[in-house]
């Protein structure tokens, strides 16, 4: 389990495609330091399995499901990634429940910086729209966030300062993809509703 509140920004180091799967290291100073084979660190809020640690640097396997639902099979060497290790039961929830498993993928559609926040509007495919709403939560690229509008298509989000310097957000433009986690609650209570 997650909350949203990114540790740090990592630095994608290496993917290495393994045809319907993938190799992905990732440099990441905080959570590497005290992370072992088998535990789990949110990666643009996927929920990967560490597999090795070789000082700053860890290495998950992502599976073709993953690629084929997330944004991971377009990062390369270089790019900036949100990370954070699954939460331990001793800690404060400081953002939402998240569980680390990637509902969609939406796209940036338009930002309006402000003096001191930005406005983002990310497109958001059509089978998730019910499960947004505004003052609502929702897990952007693994940063939870509050939603300030609902359209058909898209929704609206905030983004203070914190989370620009601190997040990925506060680099992506305008055509640029996020993973997408609704809020996992809605799904339950839908599923229930529906019986």
């Amino acid at each position: 389990m997650f909350t949203g509140i990114v540790e740090e920004q990592g630095e994608v180091v290496a993917l290495e495609q393994l045809g319907e799967a993938a190799r992905l290291s990732v440099r990441g100073k905080i959570v590497t330091g005290d992370a072992g084979h088998g535990d789990s660190i949110a990666v643009n809020g996927v929920c990967l399995t560490v597999v090795t640690v070789e000082g700053e640097v860890f290495t998950v396997d992502v599976m073709r499901e993953t690629l084929e639902r997330s944004s991971l099979g377009g990062l390369v060497s270089g790019s900036k990634v949100n990370l954070e290790r699954a939460v331990r039961a001793d800690q404060r929830l400081g953002g939402h429940i998240m569980q680390g498993h990637v509902d969609g993928v939406g796209t940036i559609l338009a930002r309006e910086p402000g003096e001191h926040w930005d406005d983002v509007t990310v497109a958001l495919p059509a089978d998730l729209n019910r499960y947004v709403v505004e003052k609502g939560s929702i897990a952007v690229d693994g940063v939870s966030l509050t939603v300030t509008k609902v359209g058909a298509t898209s929704f609206g989000i905030s983004l203070i300062p914190t989370t620009l310097q601190l997040t990925n957000l506060g680099a992506k433009q305008p055509g640029e993809q996020v993973n997408l986690e609704v809020d996992v609650i809605a799904k339950y209570v839908e599923k229930l509703v529906a019986r």
